[in-house]
């Protein structure tokens, strides 16, 4: 994932120092070191997109991705499955408000209209599939900011923002717009919870997985991690992992942790940080 690593040492080296709302549990405001705008792609054939200059929580990015799917903004399904990175922000009932399972899978309209956009996606690359000429080709669009429908603005929804499918060639590729990007914590699980989801989309209609393409809006490293982003740069990066799907995958509905296997996952121990809320 040298494409990661280049993104974190610019932010480091290149960053501009900037003050922002988030607090740690010890009430400080921790400074960001931030840049606007980048990108980097990565081709999916190449192996499975999970950082190896830390060791990542597989079970965490699947099961955060399920929940996502399953159009749930409560965190009893991650709590049941020993996921808490959603915790800091729900209230006493697990509670998070038109979070993203809401606006993937019941967007609201104005007229009161609901639009599943994850069945939506998945109708329109099979008509692209069929025609490519199909109007879909250009509309393959999966949103999470709808500013009509927000929870409280602490509550961090919509920081990857909006994806893009396309078809060619027998592959599936995915651009994500990611307006607030937390390099160390945040980014490498959504890498990889986009790549999963690219992965997922693919084996349903029949395609192979192809690029994936990461843009930026606000990236940013918190202070707080400036030690542990020094130590990953340090560390030589390792073979990419494998992902396997079951064939028993043939809907975005109910699909099971247990389908999806993560495999020759060899990297370095995991570094710890502090998340800011």
């Amino acid at each position: 994932m040298k494409q990661y690593l280049d993104l974190l040492a610019y932010v480091r080296q290149q960053g501009k120092r900037k003050p922002q709302r988030a607090k740690l549990s010890d009430g400080r405001r921790p400074e960001v070191l931030s840049i606007f705008g980048y990108q980097f792609r990565l081709d999916l054939a190449d192996g499975f997109p999970m950082v190896t200059t830390k060791k990542l929580p597989w079970g965490a990015i699947v099961h955060e991705l399920l929940w996502f799917l399953s159009g749930s903004t409560n965190v009893e399904y991650l709590r049941a499955n020993k996921v808490t990175i959603w915790n800091e922000w729900a209230d006493a009932n697990g509670e998070l408000g038109p979070v993203y399972g809401k606006q993937w899978r019941r967007w609201e309209g104005p007229n009161g209209k609901t639009v599943d956009q994850i069945a939506a996606i998945v109708t329109g690359i099979r008509k692209v599939m069929a025609d490519p000429q199909a109007s879909e080709a250009r509309r393959l669009l999966l949103t999470a900011w709808n500013p009509g429908d927000m929870p409280d603005p602490k509550v961090p929804t919509g920081c990857h923002t909006f994806a893009q499918f396309n078809v060619h060639d027998d592959r599936l590729s995915c651009q994500l717009y990611q307006r607030s990007a937390d390099l160390f914590l945040g980014v490498p699980f959504n890498i990889a919870s986009y790549a999963l989801l690219t992965h997922l989309l693919a084996k349903v209609v029949g395609l192979q997985a192809g690029d994936y393409i990461h843009t930026f809006g606000d990236a940013h490293i918190y202070e707080n991690h400036f030690d542990q982003v020094d130590e990953q740069l340090r560390r030589e990066t390792r073979p990419l992992p494998t992902l396997e799907l079951d064939d028993t995958i043939t809907s975005m509905d109910g699909i099971r942790f247990e389908q999806m296997r993560l495999k020759n996952y060899n990297p370095h121990p995991p570094l710890r940080g502090e998340v800011a809320v």
